[in-house]
């Protein structure tokens, strides 16, 4: 009884991906991209903080 009938079946392995050759004119894109990205990250980060990007705003008095 060496039957493999019940038990999680083996996933299938995924073929490795090939290598992309790039030139000059990618890399500076994904270098511009990669700074792109960090900046957003950093203002992301700004704004859960609570700094304000454009400025006060709009602010609530405690009058009705």
């Amino acid at each position: 009884m060496s039957s493999k009938l019940g038990g999680k079946a083996k996933p299938l392995k995924a073929p490795k991906a090939e290598k992309k050759e790039y030139d000059e004119i990618d890399k500076a894109n994904l270098q511009k991209k990669k700074e792109e990205e960090k900046a957003l990250k950093e203002l992301r980060e700004k704004a859960k903080k609570g700094g304000a990007i454009g400025g006060a705003g709009l602010k609530k008095s405690g009058k009705k």
